[in-house]
C-alpha cells in the first residue's frame, strides 16, 4: 500500500481561481459520483500544463450526465471514470457507449475505481478499449499526473493520424474533382474551397496566377473567398491593397511556401512554366500536421492546373480547326452552288438550244415549202412562154414568201435574246399614252391588209415609270397577235386608264377567243394555241412569254381573258404608276 503522505486527499479548494486564458487547452473529462475526487483532481492538476497547454476539466456526476458531456463534446482528450456509480457497471456501460455509439475511438479513457474487486482489472481490460485501470488508493498526485500525460500524448498522436488520414482523404477526393475542371477560374475557385476543407477551418483566400513573366505587376487574380472575394478577375497587382501586393510579390520573389502565424502561402510552378500563388488568412495557427498535409496539396497543384492549361489550348486548337473546317465546307457550299447553277444555266441553255431548233424546223418549213413550189411553177411558166403577168404573179408570191420568212427569223433572233434573260430595265417618266398611239400607227398597215380597225382611247400626258423600247416591245407584241387572231374586218381596241396606283393598258380583239386550257398555259414559251392565225401568219410561240418577262420587271402583271372559242380575248397589263 502506499504511504499515507503519497495519497490524494481531497482538499476544498478556497484559493482565487487563476485568470481564464484564451490559449487551447486539453479537455479531460472527471466522471464520479464523489464529489470530493472532482475538488481534490482538479486542486493536484491546477497547474498542468502539456506543451504549452494548461487543462479546462469538465465534470459530471452519473454515467447519463456521462454521456451528455461526451455527446456535447466530441473532442475530449481524457477522461477520468469511475466504474461504479448508479449501478456496478455504470461506469463499463459508458465505454461502451462512448467507443460503440458515438464512434468516439481517440479519447483516452482511464478507470479508477475504489472496490478493485469488483470489475477485475485483466477481464476489463481484454473486454473494454480503455486505455488504463487504477485503484482510487493508488492513483497518488505523481502517478495521476503520469497516467493523464501518457494518455494525452496518446491522444494527441492518435489525433494527429486521424487528422493526416482525414487529410489524405480530402487530397485524394480533391485530385480527381480538381483535374476536372475545365478553367482556370473554376478550378481556383475548387482550390480555395479544397483547403478550407482540408484545414477544417474558415479562412480567407486568394489565388493569383503569373504566366511565367518576370514583371511583378503582371499576374491576374482567378479566385477569392472570404475578405478577398471582392479581388477575383482583377489584373495587375495595382488594383490590390498595398499589404495584400507586396505579399503576393514576396512570394513570387521568395518560390517557396511560407507559414507565419495564421497566415499561409503557397508557391506551385506548373511543368509550362507558369506561377501560381496561392494566400490563406486562417483564424487558427497550422499545426505541423496542418502544414504537412497542406504541402503535399501544394504539390498536386501544378499538375492540375497544367491539366487546365493543356485543355484550354487542346479547346481553342479544335475551335481554330473547326472555324477552319465550317469555312472550308462554306466555300465548298458555294463552289457546289455555284456549279450547280452554271449547270442549270447549261441544261436551260441546251434545252433552249433544242425547242428553238425545233421551233425554226418547224416554223420555216412552210415558207421555204411555198417558195420552192412557186420557184417551179415559175420555171414551167417561164418555159411554156406564160404571159408577163402569170410569171410576176408567181415572184409575187415568191416575195412575199420569203418577207414573212425573214419576218420570222427576225422574231426567232429577238426572242432568243430575250429569252438568255440579257434584258436591263432602264426606268424613266414616259408617256404611255404616246407609246401606245405610236405601237397602233406602226401595226396600222398589217391591220389594213386585213381589213382591220385599231382604236386607241387613252388620255393625252399620261406618264408612267417604266423602260421605253421594253414596253414598246411588249405592246407591240400583244397589238400583233390581236391583228394575227382576228378576223378580217376585225375590230381591235386599245384602252389606257388609271386604277388605284396603277397604269392599265387593255387590248381587245374579236377573234377566236382562249379555251380554258389556252389560257392555263398563254404565257409559256414555244406554247401552240387552239386558235390559228386568221390569215395564215407564222407564230413561233415565244411572243406572250416576252411580253410577261417584261412586265414582271417592271413589278406589274400581264393577264387574258375571254369568254371561250369565237368570243374574242382582252390581254390587260397593269404597271405601277410610280418608282416606288
Amino acid at each position: 500500500m502506499a504511504e499515507q503522505d503519497d495519497v490524494l486527499h481531497l482538499i476544498d479548494d478556497t484559493g482565487t481561481a487563476p485568470e481564464a486564458s484564451t490559449a487551447r487547452k486539453w479537455k479531460v473529462a472527471v466522471i464520479d459520483d464523489d464529489q470530493a475526487v472532482h475538488e481534490g483532481t482538479r486542486f493536484a492538476l491546477s497547474d498542468y500544463s502539456l506543451n504549452g497547454q494548461g487543462l479546462e476539466i469538465l465534470s459530471a456526476y452519473s454515467a447519463a450526465e456521462g454521456r451528455d458531456l461526451m455527446r456535447a463534446h466530441p473532442d475530449v482528450a481524457a477522461v477520468l471514470l469511475d466504474v461504479i456509480m448508479e449501478t456496478d457497471a455504470a461506469g463499463l456501460d459508458l465505454v461502451e457507449y462512448i467507443r460503440n455509439e458515438i464512434k468516439n475511438e481517440t479519447v483516452r479513457i482511464i478507470l479508477r475505481t475504489g472496490q478493485p474487486g469488483q470489475a477485475p482489472e485483466r477481464r476489463v481490460i481484454v473486454q473494454y478499449d480503455i486505455n488504463d485501470y487504477k485503484a482510487k488508493t493508488e492513483l497518488t498526485a505523481d502517478k495521476l499526473f503520469t497516467s493523464l500525460t501518457a494518455a494525452l500524448r496518446s491522444y494527441q498522436q492518435l489525433e494527429r493520424m486521424v487528422q493526416t488520414r482525414r487529410g489524405l482523404e480530402i487530397i485524394i477526393d480533391a485530385a480527381s474533382t480538381l483535374y476536372d475542371f475545365k478553367s482556370m477560374q473554376r478550378l481556383a475557385e475548387g482550390v480555395l474551397t479544397q483547403i478550407a476543407s482540408l484545414l477544417n477551418v474558415d479562412c480567407a483566400g486568394i489565388l493569383v496566377l503569373r504566366d511565367g513573366g518576370v514583371v511583378s505587376d503582371d499576374f491576374s487574380v482567378l479566385a477569392g473567398s472570404g475578405c478577398y472575394s471582392r479581388f477575383t478577375g482583377v489584373a495587375g497587382s495595382k488594383s490590390l491593397d498595398p499589404d495584400l501586393r507586396s505579399m503576393v510579390e514576396a512570394a513570387f520573389r521568395r518560390r517557396k511556401h511560407e507559414f507565419v502565424d495564421h497566415r499561409t502561402v503557397l508557391y506551385v510552378r506548373t511543368g509550362s512554366g507558369r506561377e501560381v500563388v496561392v494566400l490563406l488568412q486562417a483564424e487558427r495557427q497550422l499545426s505541423e500536421t496542418d502544414r504537412s498535409l497542406v504541402e503535399i496539396f501544394g504539390s498536386r497543384l501544378s499538375i492540375a492546373f497544367d491539366n487546365v492549361i493543356l485543355y484550354q489550348q487542346l479547346h481553342e486548337a479544335n475551335t481554330q480547326l473547326e472555324d477552319r473546317v465550317a469555312q472550308r465546307t462554306r466555300a465548298l457550299m458555294q463552289a457546289n452552288r455555284r456549279l450547280s447553277a452554271q449547270w442549270l444555266r447549261l441544261q436551260r441553255a441546251n434545252g433552249f438550244k433544242n425547242e428553238i431548233l425545233g421551233t425554226v424546223a418547224h416554223d420555216l418549213k412552210n415558207p421555204l415549202g411555198v417558195i420552192l413550189g412557186r420557184t417551179e411553177m415559175l420555171t414551167e411558166l417561164i418555159a411554156a412562154g406564160s404571159s408577163r403577168e402569170s410569171v410576176t404573179a408567181q415572184v409575187e408570191h415568191i416575195r412575199d414568201a420569203t418577207k414573212r420568212l425573214t419576218l420570222m427569223v427576225d422574231h426567232l433572233i429577238s426572242d432568243a435574246m430575250a429569252d438568255a434573260f440579257d434584258i436591263t430595265i432602264r426606268r424613266e417618266p414616259v408617256d404611255i399614252a404616246a407609246l401606245v398611239s405610236e405601237v397602233a400607227d406602226a401595226n396600222q398597215p398589217l391591220a389594213v391588209n386585213k381589213q382591220q380597225t385599231i382604236t386607241v382611247s387613252a388620255p393625252p400626258n399620261f406618264v408612267t415609270m417604266c423602260d421605253t423600247d421594253r414596253m414598246r416591245e411588249a405592246i407591240d407584241n400583244l397589238v400583233s397577235n390581236a391583228i394575227k387572231y382576228s378576223p378580217i374586218g376585225g375590230k381591235i381596241a386599245v384602252l389606257v386608264n388609271h386604277e388605284k396606283n396603277n397604269t392599265v393598258i387593255r387590248i381587245a380583239d374579236q377573234g377566236a377567243g382562249l379555251s380554258p386550257e389556252d389560257l392555263s398555259r398563254l404565257f409559256g414559251r414555244f406554247q401552240r394555241l387552239s386558235a390559228k392565225p386568221t390569215a395564215g401568219e407564222s407564230s413561233t410561240g415565244l411572243g406572250l412569254s416576252i411580253v410577261k418577262r417584261i412586265i414582271d420587271m417592271h413589278g406589274g402583271e400581264v393577264t387574258a381573258e375571254s369568254a371561250g372559242p369565237g368570243q374574242g380575248s382582252t390581254f390587260t397589263i397593269k404597271l405601277p404608276a410610280t418608282d416606288e
